[in-house]
């Protein structure tokens, strides 16, 4: 039927230039190909018989949408829209430009549902269909604006008005019944945990960050997957309690609690994984290169954390010729391709951190021995260095770097102990009880609001801007605390006009290989088995990048197994 009713409109979609038209429930335009849906709608000749029948259709969905609670229907995928919504516009916030939400984030969301057969498709024949009977244009119906519209809440701008697209969300619910269930807020909660969504990758809550994460590495913007991952934990971006943000015709309760309720950090590999799995899923092409002026590119990440780990900028030549001489300041390295298993996937963070502990075994050994024996003799010759810059004492870096680590852990410690994992929202897990909740709730704060002021208690202070360094070193203390510009002299020697590294040892991290298939590491980090110094380096990047030591581990033992071959 589409290509019938699509036949006669033959102008090229303004966003790819394909001629590829489909049409939606409410009789509009989309590219097939982009998924860009157009402001044109399909001309009918018996306008009189589709006016009645839209009428008789609005009527009866006005009448379900409205329930006895005082609330409306809503889907899960409602749900995560929002949720996408409000990270987009975080992200916007902290200067991503908008065309990550406008048109990157909405069409891998508009695609992820096309793909999931939840919109943009065709129903299944034989199955019984639960529409949402949301009327975009305001011409047609004046719908209630606190009611979630489908594919809205990624709209261009509140200027150029809502995205025009009629639909029927939840396109193969089997069985459905006309209520929403008593166990869940929404409709289709019960079986959105019932039923089999492996081949259609079931939407979940990390899986909204990486959605964000796609958008911004096809945008290469500098954010990285761990800065991304600890804005969230800091509270610039939405995700924990982020259905406080809901509609109040949205009721939360029962099984969606389960869905949207996160009690938990979010996990680096959980998010890149689920990154990966999406691309693959959404058939997304090759991504745009990261090229060596990108941010997300070796040689610019190891610049920004030699910066933050206090360590000399002569470092940086260092880790471009490992860079250089590996072979991973590639494009077709660095680019991601979906589906292609053959590629490696790429950690953009991990790897750089991972490069300057190479360049720091090459130099000075970490073996708790040898670097501290090339302090001495640093310290040694700062005294009667009376030219140029002081040479890098690794001690004195270390003792240095160890007290400012331990204060920030400690205060990141603190923070995460006191956390309130208890949202504001009260949550009930059925609507008969929600009177009860709500009631004691109150009393709650009541209560919280009385003491208070018999105590005298503080407020909690607000939380401070979000920032691309954790850890701030500036050459202008006369304390000494700042190693940037000192020099490398100490630890290298002039060999055909080149300088290399005195040390001219090295110890591998795959002594022990990890021989489980599935394991998926190459091998296995136990402290106890490595020298405290390369542990120390570890902690450092780790506490940067807010990862475990052994993401880090794995990426130093890869990149040297990829140099031996």
């Amino acid at each position: 039927m589409d290509e019938e009713d699509t036949r006669d409109f033959n102008e090229r979609c303004a966003q790819c230039s394909e001629v590829n038209w489909g049409l939606t429930d409410g009789g509009r335009f989309y590219c097939r190909s982009c998924h860009n849906v157009t402001e044109r709608t399909r001309e009918v000749v018996n306008t009189d018989f589709i006016t009645n029948s839209r009428v008789q259709t609005i009527s009866k969905s006005l009448r379900k949408q409205e329930k006895n609670d005082g609330g409306c229907e809503w889907y899960i995928c409602e749900g995560f829209q929002l949720v996408l919504k409000k990270q987009a516009e975080a992200l916007e916030a902290l200067g991503v430009c908008p065309q990550m939400k406008d048109e990157i984030l909405c069409n891998f969301w508009r695609c992820y549902l096309q793909k999931s057969k939840q919109a943009y498709c065709k129903r299944p024949a034989g199955e019984t269909v639960k529409a949402l009977s949301v009327c975009e244009s305001s011409t047609d119906v004046d719908s209630d604006p606190e009611r979630p519209s489908l594919l809205h809440l990624l709209s261009l701008s509140e200027s150029e008005g809502d995205l025009q697209t009629d639909c029927s969300f939840a396109s193969s619910v089997t069985k459905v019944s006309e209520s929403t269930s008593v166990y869940s807020g929404s409709v289709d909660g019960s079986l959105y945990l019932m039923k089999n969504q492996k081949e259609k990758l079931r939407m979940t809550m990390p899986m909204t960050l990486s959605f964000c994460y796609m958008a911004l590495l096809w945008l290469r913007e500098p954010i990285t997957l761990s800065e991304l991952l600890r804005f969230v934990v800091e509270g610039h971006i939405p995700y924990l309690n982020v259905f406080q943000h809901f509609p109040e015709k949205m009721n939360l309760c029962g099984l969606d609690l389960r869905i949207f309720c996160v009690e938990s950090w979010p996990v680096y590999e959980e998010v890149f994984n689920k990154m990966h799995e999406l691309a693959a899923f959404l058939d997304l092409p090759r991504f745009p290169d990261i090229t060596d002026s990108c941010f997300l590119h070796p040689d610019m990440l190891c610049m920004k954390y030699l910066m933050e780990a206090n360590l000399p900028d002569e470092l940086h030549n260092w880790t471009c010729r490992v860079v250089k001489k590996i072979g991973i300041g590639e494009v077709d390295f660095l680019t991601l391709m979906p589906g292609n298993k053959s590629t490696r996937k790429v950690k953009y963070d991990v790897l750089a951190a991972a490069i300057i502990v190479v360049v720091l075994k090459l130099l000075f050994l970490l073996d708790d021995h040898y670097e501290w024996l090339l302090s001495e003799f640093a310290e040694e010759r700062n005294k009667n260095n009376t030219e140029g810059g002081p040479y890098f004492e690794f001690k004195k870096w270390y003792e240095v770097v160890k007290q400012s680590l331990d204060v920030e852990q400690k205060k990141l410690d603190e923070e995460r102990a006191k956390y309130l994992w208890r949202c504001e929202k009260p949550l009930f897990y059925s609507v008969k009880n929600k009177p009860k909740v709500l009631k004691r709730r109150q009393m709650v704060v009541n209560l919280q609001n009385q003491f208070g002021k018999l105590s005298g208690s503080v407020r909690r202070a607000e939380k401070p801007n979000p920032s691309s360094f954790q850890l701030n070193w500036s050459e202008e203390n006369t304390d000494g605390s700042c190693f940037h510009g000192h020099s490398l002299k100490g630890v290298l020697q002039e060999k055909c006009g080149l300088l290399t590294a005195m040390n001219p040892d090295y110890w591998l991290c795959t002594v022990k290989l990890c021989n489980e298939k599935l394991c998926g590491h190459l091998a296995h980090y136990r402290e106890v088995e490595f020298p405290q110094s390369y542990h120390f380096v570890l902690g450092l990047f780790a506490f940067l990048l807010r990862i475990q030591p052994s993401y880090i581990h794995d990426e130093d033992a890869a990149e040297m197994v990829s140099k031996s071959e």
